[in-house]
């Protein structure tokens, strides 16, 4: 066996060829669905796929590439060259029985794996038989890229799919590094020693480990690959104009202008014969011409011109592209179909794309110094991270952040992010240690799952703000391509919330926050102490305090007569009182005095620099009101902002390097491949990055935000303390629980039953179970719902009560009836005969007949609040579990709290004290309290139904009573449809075009 990671990648076994061998299946069709692109280890990608009759010439080539050692690995013995039978076999599958997968650099194959599937004593074998033995073989220039490791993963989905649980491999003895690859891989596994060879038996059923080995490598190889591009050590401009102005000649100055500290090349097949430079760099007609390597390219040529210019990068190993050039999917159908072509022809080379129609990026990195984007002036150095998805925004944000004194570590704006998207970034960010903040302007969400979980962690180190664009147009972006999401945007927002990130609605909230926690440490909690030289402002502060849900103290005024001396004794003493978390000075302009401003920003920082470790654990901000100068004089104490930040390189940056000509060597700040083993367990969180509430050693002075307005000041400070709070719940996460009456083999049982039976051509629609499926369903988790007989006259309602025993309810069921008991078609308390048919009788008179309004007896419920608990699938977001009061007027103001599934303990009590209306189960007004530990464990059952079967797509409990001891669960609505592929789940793979 053979390992991407290693000099050996493949195992004997079934490959070789047994005698008597039955004959192969019949084929399947082509399972497309297979096809996937991956990031490997080194930020490259590669493309996995099937391996077909048509691929004998490519078998015959990569296995002549491969060594004499690896082959021996592979087969146990010299084999120098494949029979025209082994490439016959190797090259015809079923699909089913046995599978080939390659994963392919240029249509080229550079690693292949396989499985056969066998029966318990190791003969070839067909379905229902669930082993198969799997070999791999990885070509050696392609050793040590992580390939073993995604193969491994697709073949073990392949084999999921197609009713194979576990998978067997002999390794040599002294293989130990593919052995490693196996055991590494997270799976439950055995392991003996058999006839010389390691034998290797591997449980494929997911763990916990198995994922968390999946998604660390997920995250080192997309981190990477954004590291390559914002730090390459060459860069080539494709479409340099012959005369200044254009943006490939604007890219360039910029390029220069902010001091690369790597090589620099222009290309434009337009080149006036003899012209060998512009702009002071070497130019050429083509990459290939240049004759030395090139990390990235920026592409600034027509669309129609961008295939031929993908192709010449990737035939020179070019590693990455930022595509500025317009004219695709934004432009209509055409324009998508070109951008389509643009990513497969990308990643067929294996390179990554930032754009179409991208602005740029930028990385104020010292040792890199990367200004490519058409920025009008570089950034300040600082610890920001800045994605956006709209270069016009990327302008107002980069602007406004420099008015404000805040600096960027890294900028890219991806236009149509038809490949790289805020995901990669957010995997970059993660343990990015020069980026402490992360901001995100986004239009869509492409893996809103994917989105989700990367967000979580990332916000548990650092703080995530983002803003959504687009949010009620109903559509994403032209050229974004995004599921359809069926959950409202303020779910949607809610959701994010949940998982830390900082949600806000417009370009300058998500600027407010970003100074304040790039700045200023987290508050531990919403006490606020106000100062300043203005009664009026003060309270203006102190009202926009309690709209935000803090708890501001009485304001300090100092009045108008203070002087800055006053300020910084006051800031002082604030920051060393106890009772406060955090600090607001407002300021007013001095009548008739001039040059405070520079004194006062002098003393504020002053009080903040004296305030020792009390002073540095409470965020300080500034509301002024006509006092332009003092935002600027305050940000003049970043740390990180250089003199004379307004021009385009700090006065320090040395020329960039030009090379003479082809061949110069790399320069030290180009990143090489890694070269460490491939395989290896999830690796431990990198140590956590200089974050707000903990600044830099070498940050004697902290930046204090200034802003024109107390609300603005507020609501920035607000979302920091609610973000404060979040990581310190974060730190303690809640826990799923486990319940011994659960039964789901049985559930499941019951699933399979029913699709099996009513799911056929339903894919869309779904199946609706019926009343007693519902039942048993919800039995089979612990949830008993409370039986309901159908009443179509009187005396069967009858018939029913005296089965079920009075006091009952008569309802009815009818569509527009149900849950409706404002519209009178419910009857409670019915404890005669007498009064059940009097009942009967009123509601057919009034409401209709009885075969409309469909009734039915139910047992009486002890009285309580009645509450709906809902849990669906939605395309965008995932499972959801929602709560909230039964009830037209919830329903109308959207009183709905919602978690994602699976919940958690502490979620599903979140669940229930969130929703506006909570107080009426904790005896609002002297009502008896509800027993909430019940009503927590039924929202918990129904999270880990819907968590264990992905084919419930639908479920309602309505009305669930939660009376002062126990709930009631007296109507339910449950809806399958086979599964539908998930999109965080599974393999790892790049989204697919």
């Amino acid at each position: 066996m053979h390992s991407a990671s290693e000099q050996t990648d493949g195992t004997g076994g079934t490959d070789g060829g047994r005698p008597g061998e039955p004959a192969a299946p019949e084929e399947h069709a082509y399972p497309d669905h297979w096809e996937a692109d991956v990031v490997l280890r080194d930020g490259g990608t590669a493309r996995i796929r099937p391996i077909t009759a048509d691929d004998a010439d490519r078998l015959v080539s990569f296995y002549e590439q491969v060594s004499d050692e690896s082959k021996y690995y592979r087969f146990f013995a010299p084999y120098p060259r494949l029979s025209a039978k082994d490439v016959h076999r190797f090259t015809h599958h079923d699909f089913v029985d046995r599978v080939g997968l390659a994963a392919t650099v240029g249509g080229e194959f550079i690693a292949t794996v396989r499985y056969d599937r066998i029966d318990d004593r190791g003969r070839p074998a067909t379905t229902p038989a669930d082993e198969a033995e799997v070999a791999f073989l990885v070509q050696d220039a392609h050793q040590g890229r992580g390939v073993a490791s995604a193969l491994l993963e697709h073949i073990a989905a392949v084999a999921r799919e197609r009713g194979i649980r576990r998978f067997a491999a002999e390794v040599l003895p002294a293989n130990t590094k593919m052995i490693k690859v196996f055991t590494d891989a997270g799976y439950t596994q055995k392991r003996s020693f058999e006839d010389g060879s390691v034998r290797l038996h591997l449980d494929l059923e997911p763990t916990d480990r198995s994922l968390a080995v999946q998604r660390a490598r997920e995250q080192r190889a997309e981190a990477r690959s954004v590291q390559r591009l914002l730090a390459p050590g060459a860069v080539a401009v494709v479409g340099a104009g012959r005369t200044p102005g254009g943006v490939g000649r604007t890219v360039l100055k910029n390029l220069l202008g902010a001091g690369f500290t790597g090589r620099v090349y222009a290309v434009n097949p337009a080149l006036d014969a003899g012209t060998t430079e512009l702009d002071g760099v070497p130019a050429f007609p083509s990459v290939s011409a240049i004759g030395a390597p090139v990390d990235l390219a920026i592409v600034a040529v027509p669309a129609e011109r961008v295939p031929e210019v993908v192709a010449d990068c990737g035939e020179h190993g070019v590693r990455g592209l930022v595509v500025l050039s317009a004219g695709y999917a934004e432009s209509g159908p055409e324009g998508r179909e070109r951008q389509r072509a643009l990513v497969r022809q990308a990643r067929s080379y294996g390179m990554r794309i930032i754009g179409p129609n991208a602005f740029g990026i930028i990385n104020t990195a010292p040792d890199v110094r990367l200004d490519a984007s058409l920025a009008p002036e570089m950034p300040a150095a600082g610890r920001i991270g800045l994605f956006t998805q709209s270069g016009a925004i990327g302008i107002a944000l980069l602007a406004g952040l420099h008015r404000r004194g805040a600096g960027l570590s890294s900028f890219i704006s991806a236009g149509n992010r038809a490949d790289l998207s805020g995901n990669d970034l957010l995997q970059h960010w993660y343990d990015d240690p020069a980026t402490d903040v992360v901001l995100l302007y986004l239009e869509s969400i492409g893996n809103p799952r994917k989105f989700t979980r990367l967000a979580r962690r990332t916000a548990a180190v650092k703080p995530v703000v983002v803003v959504k664009g687009a949010r009620h147009s109903g559509s994403a972006p032209p050229g974004h391509r995004v599921p359809v999401t069926r959950v409202p945007h303020a779910t949607v927002s809610a959701l994010l919330r949940q998982a830390g990130v900082i949600r806000v609605d417009t370009v300058t909230e998500l600027v407010d926050a970003g100074v304040l926690l790039a700045g200023q440490p987290l508050p531990a909690g919403p006490r606020v102490a106000i100062l300043g030289n203005s009664e009026s402002l003060g309270l203006l502060t102190y009202d926009a305090c309690l709209t935000e849900g803090l708890r501001p103290q009485r304001p300090l005024d100092l009045t108008t007569a203070a002087t800055p001396a006053d300020f910084r004794d006051a800031l002082a003493a604030a920051l060393a009182d106890d009772s406060c978390d955090a600090v607001v000075v407002t300021a007013i302009p001095w009548v008739g005095v001039q040059g405070t401003t520079e004194v006062l920003a002098a003393s504020l920082r002053e009080a903040v620099a004296g305030g020792g470790e009390a002073g540095a654990a409470k965020p300080v901000v500034v509301v002024h009101v006509e006092m332009g100068g003092l935002a600027e004089a305050l940000s003049a104490a970043t740390s990180t902002r250089p003199p004379g930040s307004r021009t385009r390189r700090p006065a320090t940056a040395p020329a960039p390097r030009i090379p003479a000509g082809p061949g110069t060597p790399a320069p030290a700040a180009s990143v090489p491949e890694s070269s460490a083993p491939e395989s290896s367990a999830p690796e431990p969180p990198s140590p956590e990055p200089s974050a707000p509430d903990a600044p830099e050693g070498n940050a004697p002075e902290r930046n204090i935000p200034a802003y024109p307005a107390a609300e603005r000041a507020v609501r920035a400070l607000a979302e920091a303390v609610r973000y404060g709070q979040w990581r310190r719940q974060a730190a303690e996460p809640g826990r799923v629980p486990e319940y011994d009456s659960i039964d789901e083999a049985g559930a499941a049982a019951l699933i399979d039953r029913v699709l099996g039976e009513r799911g056929a051509g339903q894919e869309s629609r779904g199946v609706t179970l019926t009343t007693d499926e519902a039942g048993e369903l919800l039995g089979r988790y612990g949830i008993a719902l409370r039986p309901a007989l159908p009443a179509p006259g009187p005396d069967e309602a009858a018939l029913a009560a005296a089965r079920l025993g009075y006091p009952v309810a008569l309802k009815t069921t009818a569509p527009h009836l149900r849950h409706r008991p404002d519209l009178g078609g419910v009857r409670l308390d019915l404890a005669t005969e007498e009064q059940l048919r009097t009942a009967y009788a009123e509601l057919t008179e009034v409401l209709g007949k009885p075969e409309e309004l469909q009734p039915v007896v139910q047992a009486m419920a002890p009285r309580g609040v009645d509450t709906v608990i809902r849990a669906a699938i939605d395309p965008a977001v995932g499972a959801v579990l929602s709560f909230g009061l039964s009830g037209a007027a919830s329903e109308l103001l959207g009183d709905t709290a919602h978690r994602l599934v699976p919940a958690t303990d502490r979620d599903a009590a979140e669940l229930v004290r969130s929703i506006r209306t909570a107080p009426l189960l904790f005896g609002w007004r002297g009502s008896a309290p509800v027993d909430t530990p019940a009503l927590e464990e039924l929202l918990l059952r129904v999270s880990r139904l819907v968590d264990d079967h992905p084919e419930i797509v639908s479920v309602v409990l309505e009305p669930a009573v939660v009376a002062p001891s126990g709930v009631s669960v007296l109507g339910a609505a449950v809806r399958l449809a086979p599964p539908a592929p998930t999109t965080d789940l599974g393999p790892r793979r790049l989204p697919s075009y």
